[in-house]
C-alpha cells in the first residue's frame, strides 16, 4: 500500500475511489481453472501455432513478463511465449463476475460510475466515515472482493477521478495508492507523460519533441502556450498535468453497443463460410445479450476485404431483439447485398446498438408470442448447459466445429463515460 499524504485517513472535501480488477479475464480463468495458476496465460484468439490472426484480450502477470499485453497480435504473443496457455474468452462468465463486483461496490457508496467491465469509480466523500475513513473503506472493499469472489483488485484514492485512476495503476496487482487533495501536482510530476488520461502515441511524440518526458515537465508550461500548440486539447492537458479534474462521479448510462468479430487465418472467397461464421457470431451475441438482459434495434455489419479495405452496412430492425435468428437474418441480408467485386473476405463482424429501455417495451401487434417464448426457453436451456459443462457442450448442428471468439475490446475497453481522447 502506497500513501502520498501525511494524514491518509483525514476526511477531506472530496474522496474519489477508482477500482481496477487485476488482469480480469485471465484472473477469472484462473479462478475457474486452478491448474492455470502460476503459468503464463493468454486470453484471446487461437494462436494456431503462431499463424493466428486475432489479438490478445488480456494476459496474466506471468505472461506479461514475456512482453505480452492486451491488443498484441496473437501470433506475436505466441512467438514471445509459445509455452503459454492460450484460451478463448468467455464473455458471459466475465459479465457474471463483473456484476458481482459492481454489487459489492454499491454497498460502499451510491455514487458509482462503471466505465468498463472491470473498472468503476466511487465517490466516497459522504460514506467514508462510516467505514473508518477512506483508507479503511478501500481496504474493506478489496477484502470483500477477495473473500467473496476470489479475485484481487487495485485501488486508487484521490480528490478527483483522473488522479484516482492514475493512482490505481501504479502498484498492480492488489495495490492501494492514496493521493490526498492538494498533493496532486507533486504526485503526478515524476510520472511518464503517457500516464495522462487520453494521451495517445502521436500526442506523446509531440510532447516529447519539446522536452516533456514527464507530467511534471508539461506542468511547467503556461496554459496559453499549450493552447497555441494543441488548441482546446492543450487547455485540457494543462489541467490534467496540474491534477485538476472537476467531473462528478455519475452513472455514465447503459452500454451503447456490443460487438464481435472474426478474422480468418487465410482470406476466404466462399460465401457459405462467411454465412456460417455470421451465424456463430449472432449466436454468441445473442447469448451475451440475454445474460445482460439487453436487446438492440440497430445491427451493423463490418466487412474487411483482402487488402484491408473495411466497410460497414447498417440496418434498423422493426423491434429490439436479442434473438440469434433475427440478427443472423439481418446480417445475411446486408452481406448478400454488399458488392465485394470478387474480393476475398478477411474479417466479418456484427455490432448491436440502440438498446433503449427494456422496461415497458411495446410488443409487436402481430408478434408470434408463443413461438418466440419457445425460442426463448430453448435459448435459456442452451445457456444453462453451456454454463455448467462449457461452451462446446451444446451447439446448433450447423455450428459444430465453430469456436466462439471473445467480444470486441480487451478488459480495459471503456464502455461508458469515455474520456476525451487524443491521437
Amino acid at each position: 500500500m502506497n500513501v502520498h499524504s501525511e494524514e491518509p485517513n483525514k476526511i477531506l472535501v472530496r474522496w474519489v475511489l477508482h477500482l481496477d480488477m487485476d488482469a480480469f479475464y485471465a484472473a477469472v480463468e484462473e479462478l475457474d481453472h486452478p491448474e492455470y495458476r502460476g503459468k503464463p496465460l493468454v486470453v484471446g484468439a487461437d494462436p494456431k501455432g503462431g499463424k493466428g490472426r486475432g489479438v490478445v484480450a488480456t494476459a496474466n502477470y506471468a505472461a506479461r513478463k514475456f512482453g505480452i499485453h492486451s491488443a498484441l497480435p496473437i501470433s506475436q504473443a505466441y512467438r514471445l511465449c509459445p509455452h503459454a496457455i492460450f484460451v478463448p474468452g468467455r464473455p458471459p462468465r466475465y459479465s457474471e463476475i463483473s456484476r458481482q463486483v459492481m454489487k459489492i461496490l454499491s454497498d460502499f457508496s451510491p455514487q458509482k460510475q462503471q466505465i468498463s467491465i472491470d473498472e468503476a469509480f466511487l465517490d466516497i466523500s459522504q460514506t467514508a466515515n462510516g467505514f473508518g475513513g477512506p483508507q479503511a473503506l478501500a481496504e474493506k472493499l478489496k477484502a470483500r472482493i477477495r473473500t467473496e469472489i476470489g479475485l484481487t483488485a487495485s485501488v486508487g484514492l484521490a480528490g478527483n477521478m483522473f488522479v484516482a485512476k492514475v493512482a490505481s495503476d501504479l502498484h498492480k496487482p492488489d495495490g492501494l495508492t492514496i493521493c490526498s487533495t492538494g498533493q496532486e501536482k507533486e504526485f503526478l510530476a515524476p510520472l511518464p507523460i503517457k500516464k495522462l488520461w487520453g494521451v495517445g502515441p502521436k500526442t506523446e511524440e509531440k510532447l516529447r519533441a519539446f522536452g516533456c518526458a514527464t507530467i511534471g515537465d508539461l506542468a511547467k508550461y503556461p496554459q496559453d502556450f499549450l493552447i497555441k500548440k494543441f488548441g482546446k486539447w492543450g487547455a485540457h492537458l494543462w489541467e490534467l498535468a496540474h491534477g485538476l479534474d472537476h467531473r462528478p462521479v455519475t452513472d455514465g448510462g447503459p452500454r451503447k453497443s456490443i460487438s464481435q468479430e472474426h478474422t480468418w487465418d487465410e482470406d476466404v472467397a466462399e460465401a457459405k463460410i462467411v454465412e456460417q461464421r455470421l451465424w456463430k457470431i449472432a449466436d454468441d451475441l445473442s447469448r451475451y445479450m440475454r445474460a445482460e438482459k439487453i436487446k438492440g434495434r440497430v445491427l451493423t455489419l463490418k466487412i474487411r476485404l483482402e487488402g484491408f479495405l473495411t466497410y460497414t452496412r447498417r440496418q434498423t430492425l422493426s423491434a429490439r431483439t436479442n434473438d440469434a435468428g433475427q440478427m443472423r437474418e439481418a446480417a445475411l441480408k446486408l452481406f448478400h447485398n454488399f458488392e465485394r467485386q470478387g474480393k476475398r473476405v478477411r474479417l466479418i463482424g456484427i455490432n448491436m446498438s440502440d438498446f433503449g429501455s427494456q422496461q415497458g417495451e411495446q410488443l409487436q401487434l402481430f408478434a408470434p408470442t408463443g413461438q418466440q417464448n419457445q425460442k426463448d426457453k430453448i435459448a435459456q436451456i442452451l445457456d444453462q448447459v453451456r454454463e455448467k459443462y462449457g461452451d462446446e457442450a451444446a451447439q446448433r448442428a450447423s455450428l459444430v466445429g465453430e469456436k466462439s471468439h471473445h467480444f470486441l475490446g480487451s478488459e480495459e475497453l471503456v464502455q461508458r463515460g469515455n474520456p476525451p481522447e487524443a491521437e
